[in-house]
């Protein structure tokens, strides 16, 4: 059976000249300036009510390391760890320019949060697991040293190395400051499986092994649904349909005449919704792409902004009409820009790809899924 082509007609956006998206914003921010007016016999006036939501532009460079992106997703809300990570995550791009003044403040910044700001980080703590978090501060603190060092002798190597094992332990910080689930899934969803979490995969392919961090924090009902197939097997010696260069790598068509899963207790296929989290909404926006929702230009949770984003296939025509099938998105920093991306709010990101670039950059067509597996976080996931 011909596989069902769930991204028909997005590949087109994808081969327009630059000037052209361009010109497509420049539509948009002219659509969006004159909602915010209305015209009567007294000419333009400002309304007092904005029409449509809107999402502010991005500005600068758009992050693309999945695990950052991973970490800014958690639901948590302390400002001085963030704070302390920003300057942690700034070093590489200040290093890349050979930009050591700047690296410098970025670890005097680092330094001063430690040094007055460890109580009000462990605020965030719960009590069982401040123990645990204090030792990880105290690392960060000695740590902190040796990265002084490295840089005082600009050794690129050491500072790559000492910093992303210092965002690591970060990263297990800030994991100890989630405080239950962040948001009630919609009622109608509450046959299908949920990720309250989250859940690492690991997957064996004909090219190598890739491991995928998968986010039911901000997409439950996608990630549940991902994570419930491969714990059921469901995608192991699948092949990749579709490999496509700076597009996407997709899979999950299962043998026969269907496009998805089909339930074995209800017998009918399992369709899951559309399920986008906008930044600063308590909840993801489910149904209808954000385009179709009035919201324009918006800043994600978790966008198409890195290689290997993995994101539900679905019927061009059908928001709500995923099922099994997904797709790694190749990311390229031309074809998207922050704050404008053709991807954004249209499929579903439910995790990103955290090893084995490598292996997706060479997988073909030709090419399978030998076996997938939930190797950490089962526990989160909650069947119906």
């Amino acid at each position: 059976m011909k596989p069902v082509n769930f991204l028909k007609g997005v590949r087109v956006g994808f081969r327009w000249p630059r000037f052209q998206r361009f010109w497509k914003a420049s539509l948009i921010a002219i659509f969006i300036l004159l909602s915010c007016f209305s015209f009567s016999d007294a000419g333009w006036t400002l309304n007092e009510q904005k029409p449509i939501l809107l999402s502010v532009l991005a500005q600068g460079d758009a992050v693309t390391d999945p695990e950052a992106i991973l970490r800014n997703a958690l639901p948590i809300d302390n400002r001085p760890v963030r704070q302390f990570q920003g300057a942690l995550e700034d070093i590489e791009k200040n290093l890349k320019g050979k930009r050591w003044g700047p690296i410098k403040k970025d670890l005097k910044d680092a330094s001063f949060v430690l040094a007055t700001k460890k109580d009000a980080i462990l605020a965030s703590i719960p009590e069982a697991k401040k123990s645990q978090a204090a030792d990880i501060l105290d690392h960060l603190k000695a740590d902190l040293i040796e990265l002084d060092d490295a840089v005082s002798v600009q050794d690129r190597a050491a500072i790559l190395s000492q910093r992303q094992a210092m965002l690591s332990q970060i990263t297990t910080l800030e994991e100890l400051m989630v405080q239950g689930f962040p948001f009630e899934v919609p009622e109608q969803y509450a046959n299908l499986p949920l990720l309250k979490g989250r859940a690492t995969v690991e997957v064996k392919t004909t090219k190598g092994d890739m491991t995928i961090v998968v986010d039911g924090y901000s997409a439950p009902v996608n990630a549940g649904n991902f994570v419930d197939l491969v714990q059921r097997g469901f995608y192991n010696n699948l092949p990749f349909t579709r490999s496509e260069d700076n597009f996407v790598v997709q899979t999950g068509d299962p043998a026969g005449a269907e496009n998805g899963f089909i339930d074995p207790k209800t017998k009918k296929y399992r369709a899951i919704p559309l399920e986008v989290l906008v930044r600063g909404e308590e909840k993801p926006i489910y149904g209808a792409t954000l385009e179709d929702s009035g919201i324009y230009l918006p800043e994600l949770v978790l966008p198409f902004n890195s290689f290997g984003a993995v994101a539900l296939a679905r019927p061009s025509t059908d928001p709500n009409g995923g099922s099994s099938q997904f797709f790694f998105f190749k990311f390229d920093n031309e074809l998207t820009p922050p704050g404008f991306n053709l991807m954004d709010g249209q499929y579903s990101i439910f995790g990103y790809l955290v090893k084995g670039k490598e292996v997706l950059g060479e997988i073909t067509d030709k090419d399978k899924i030998i076996s997938a597996a939930v190797v950490d976080g089962l526990q989160n996931l909650v069947q119906p």
